[in-house]
This record gives structure tokens, C-alpha cells and sequence, in this order.
């Protein structure tokens, strides 16, 4: 599984990029942590704002977290057609591998809402996974 995922949705692309972050790492606590970088791109014809997250985090174990909340990083950003929006956020591990994906709820300006797939990326110490 990449480090990286990219998918879209109804116009929009969702992006990421995870990398190990050693400084904010414990491995001797089983304690992993990797930070995410997200970009949210308009490439449709409508406007969309994300109002809610849903994210599916499994270790190397098998244990399996759900995340779910309003908006990212305490945003709800809208999106014109052409924009953008990039944040990265982190995860911890008991594990030195594991996998995120989810989904973004996003409502256009009529009130309709769909959820914009975040297509499945792996969380893994540099040269974990071949």
C-alpha cells in the first residue's frame, strides 16, 4: 500500500501524503506516530464545503479505530470551483505500520451532500513495507 493516495468525487480530489514522524515517536512505548498532509481540490463546476469527517484507521494488528467529527483541523472550508485546501493532522500507533482511509461529507450550495472518498493510504516507518 503507497504512502501517498489521490481519489475524486463528484469533482473533488482528495490527496495525501503520510510520512513518520521519529520526533513524535516512542518505539520502545510501541508508541508510532505519522503525520498526513490532505489537499482538497474543486475540480467540478460547483461550489462544496466539508462538513464532516469520517476516518477508518487500522494497525498492523488488525485493530481497527473510527474517527468521525465536524470539519477538519477545526475548519469547514468551502470550495469554488479551482480551489484548494491543504492541512496536515497525525495519527499514533501501538503499531509500526497500519492503514487510513475515510470519507468527507460535502454539501454543495442546493443542500445536497455527498461523501468524497479518501482512497486508502499505509502509515510505515521509512522501508517498512517493500
Amino acid at each position: 500500500m503507497a504512502t501517498t493516495s489521490s481519489c475524486s468525487t463528484e469533482g473533488i480530489t482528495v490527496s495525501v501524503t503520510s510520512t513518520f514522524s521519529r520526533e513524535r515517536s516512542q518505539p520502545q512505548a510501541n508508541r508510532f506516530f505519522f503525520l498526513y498532509q490532505i489537499r482538497i481540490q474543486n475540480e467540478g463546476t460547483l461550489p462544496a464545503q466539508l462538513v464532516h469527517r469520517h476516518w477508518i484507521i487500522t494497525d498492523a494488528n488488525g485493530d481497527r479505530q473510527e474517527v468521525r467529527g465536524p470539519g477538519v483541523i477545526g475548519e469547514t472550508p468551502r470550495l469554488l470551483p479551482g480551489q484548494a485546501f491543504e492541512y496536515v493532522s497525525g495519527c499514533a500507533l501501538s503499531t509500526s505500520f497500519g492503514a487510513m482511509e475515510g470519507t468527507y461529507e460535502m454539501v454543495r450550495d442546493d443542500g445536497s451532500s455527498f461523501q468524497a472518498r479518501i482512497a486508502p493510504f499505509s502509515l510505515a516507518l521509512p522501508h517498512a513495507i517493500n
